[in-house]
């Protein structure tokens, strides 16, 4: 008897006949970190479950400019991923494995089948669009109406949050790339948060606390 590639939690998201169909159409792919999953211009042959680590999603603009938009977890799929799935298009978008990443990988050909045939996938591609989304406003809203200071507090707590830490092995040069702001900027907002009490500094590690 063979062995599902679906973890046990997902019996109860997923109904028998979409859990027998992913176990029969789904193949197992694995990322190191820092590994590059998705480029931006590829069509997007393939949608990702993960089941392991996490993904950090990143826009890019004519000059190269990079802006971190969401970080997708185990238990979840990238919104862009589905619409340019269902919808033949070049993706927008790249993705990179923020840490050791283990995803399911689905055929793009089984998208729309499944919205019609099974209520759960219908639901779980529905909640992923909604939850992109309020990320994307907060996104936009930290953007426009808030301080870099503000953006950095933000993107440090999310950080933890997907990473189940909080103790952040990064560099203030990454921060930086993802904020589209500079090392400079970022070291002197961190030094900061250091005398407010917020975060201790060490060298590529940040600890909330």
């Amino acid at each position: 008897m063979s062995t599902s590639i679906l973890p046990i939690e997902y019996t109860n998201i997923f109904e028998k006949g979409l859990q027998e169909e992913i176990d029969s159409v789904g193949r197992i792919d694995t990322f190191k970190e820092g590994d590059l999953i998705m480029s931006i211009g590829n069509y997007i042959k393939s949608m990702p479950i993960v089941l392991e680590g996490s993904i950090k999603v990143i826009r890019e603009d004519e000059d190269g400019h990079e802006l971190f938009l969401y970080f997708v977890g185990a238990g979840q799929t990238c919104a862009m991923s589905l619409t340019c799935c269902m919808q033949t298009q070049k993706s927008q978008v790249r993705s990179v494995a923020e840490e050791d990443v283990k995803i399911i990988s689905i055929p793009v050909e089984y998208m729309d089948e499944w919205m019609v045939i099974y209520k759960t996938w219908k639901n779980f591609v529905m909640n992923t669009y909604s939850m992109r989304f309020e990320e994307l406003l907060n996104t936009i809203d930290l953007i426009a109406f808030h301080n870099m200071d503000e953006r950095l507090v933000e993107y440090l707590k999310e950080k933890s949050r997907i990473h189940k830490s909080n103790k952040l092995e990064i560099t203030h040069q990454q921060i930086a790339f993802d904020l589209s702001s500079s090392r400079e900027a970022i070291s002197r907002l961190l030094k900061n948060l250091e005398r407010k009490g917020k975060v201790k500094l060490q060298r590529n590690l940040i600890e909330l606390l």
